[in-house]
């Protein structure tokens, strides 16, 4: 495993459209690894995008302490319900951070790095993360 350069603005692969993973392989489990090990690596990283890495994929990974190891790819929100304000900062957006509004509640589908089929119902700063890193469906 290693931990990996987070990519900042204005690198294009950040505005690209990360592509759906079709095919969970070896280098989808190593990417994941990685993206682990590097959320990991900071105390004050909680969740990664594939993006973040130079990798326009739709993988995230989340590791906080009411959500460790969570591992998602291709994920979708379902549903959003409530609205709260919170102060949010972004790790390829480095020493900025700002007041946004955010859901109290989301539901996002998608697959663990395994390929099964989750559902994961969030509230407060798994929310949060989930909502601040996967496409809404």
């Amino acid at each position: 495993m290693a931990v990996l350069p987070i990519i900042t603005l204005p690198d294009p692969v950040l505005k690209q459209k990360a592509k759906r993973v079709k095919t969970i392989d070896g280098s989808i489990q190593k990417l994941i690894a990685n993206m682990l090990e590097t959320v990991r690596a900071d105390p004050g990283r909680a969740a990664l995008a594939a993006p973040q890495v130079g990798t326009s994929l739709r993988v995230i990974v989340i590791d906080i302490p009411e959500a460790e190891n969570i591992v998602l790819i291709n994920p979708e929100i379902v549903k959003r319900s409530g609205e709260r304000s919170v102060t949010e900062g972004c790790l390829s957006v480095p020493g900025y951070y700002g007041e946004i509004k955010r859901s109290e509640q989301v539901t996002v589908k998608g697959r663990d790095a395994s390929g099964k089929e989750i559902r994961i119902k969030a509230e407060e700063l798994l929310a949060q993360a989930l909502e601040q890193l996967a496409p809404r469906g």
